[in-house]
């Protein structure tokens, strides 16, 4: 199967559990693997027979900055849904990154990753 991928889509988001993440917007980063058949936009070269990236990014980039979640498996589930919206995704992978988690160890991120 095909696939596009759009890596590393930042933006800024309230999600958490701890009363401090539900004050004030922090980052996350997305990485989207979406499974499409491109055979007729390869053919076609038209916009209109594939899956529209730039559409994918605005949806995904006003979930994570206007709604809101507890948990990392809940907004990565929630921007599935967003992506297979479009019938012409067969699948869809997620991975969504909390880049300053609330932890006491030293990590570089925290991340959940779903296939849906």
């Amino acid at each position: 199967m095909d696939r596009i991928l759009i890596p590393g889509l930042r933006e800024l988001g309230v999600h958490g559990v701890l009363p401090e993440e539900r004050q004030r917007p922090q980052p996350f980063e997305v990485d989207l693997e979406l499974h499409v058949d491109v055979r007729s936009a390869g053919d076609s070269d038209e916009l209109d027979d594939t899956v529209d990236y730039s559409a994918v990014c605005e949806a995904v980039s006003r979930v994570v900055s206007s709604e809101s979640y507890l948990l990392l498996e809940r907004l990565a589930t929630r921007i599935a849904e967003v992506c297979k919206a479009d019938a012409r995704v067969e699948r869809v992978a997620v991975e969504v990154r909390k880049l300053h988690p609330p932890v006491r160890a030293q990590v570089q991120h925290v991340a959940v990753r779903i296939e849906r």
